[in-house]
């Protein structure tokens, strides 16, 4: 199934859409500082992004906390976050992905389609996560 494409703020400014992350592989989470089970995942997606970043990976982490950019700041932090951030206060990506539970990702392949899906906190340093994502990543030339 082909991934629906959006354009969102992105927390430090600026917009981004799924569209900018052609040729890459793209782990669309869906989160909010008040989701306990988010808290978990999130050093585990942080370990993940520093691993393969450089291989083509791109984590956009879409925040649906609504209200002050600065509880997601300070979360950002807390936590030493340094994947994109993004803003959905009202909620418009969650309901595209018709996303009803705290945290869902996506993974997206290459190609724009949707090669995965995950309801709840994730392992993401475990063997069988980080063999699908490694068996997603682009080859080289792609």
């Amino acid at each position: 199934m082909a991934a629906p494409d959006f354009a969102i703020e992105k927390l430090e400014g600026g917009k981004t859409s799924l569209a900018d992350q052609k040729g890459k592989l793209v782990l669309l989470h869906f989160w909010a500082t008040w989701c306990m089970p988010c808290r978990v995942e999130m050093p585990g997606l942080e370990s993940l992004w520093q691993q393969y970043k450089d291989q083509g990976l791109v984590i956009l982490a879409v925040s649906i906390d609504e209200g002050s950019k600065g509880r997601i700041e300070k979360y950002k932090q807390i936590f030493e976050l340094s994947f994109p951030i993004l803003l959905d206060p009202e909620s418009e990506v969650n309901d595209l992905y018709k996303v009803s539970n705290m945290p869902t990702s996506f993974l997206i392949d290459t190609g724009g389609q949707i090669a995965a899906a995950v309801s709840g906190a994730a392992e993401w340093l475990e063997a069988e996560n980080i063999q699908l994502v490694e068996s997603l990543l682009p080859g080289p030339g792609q």
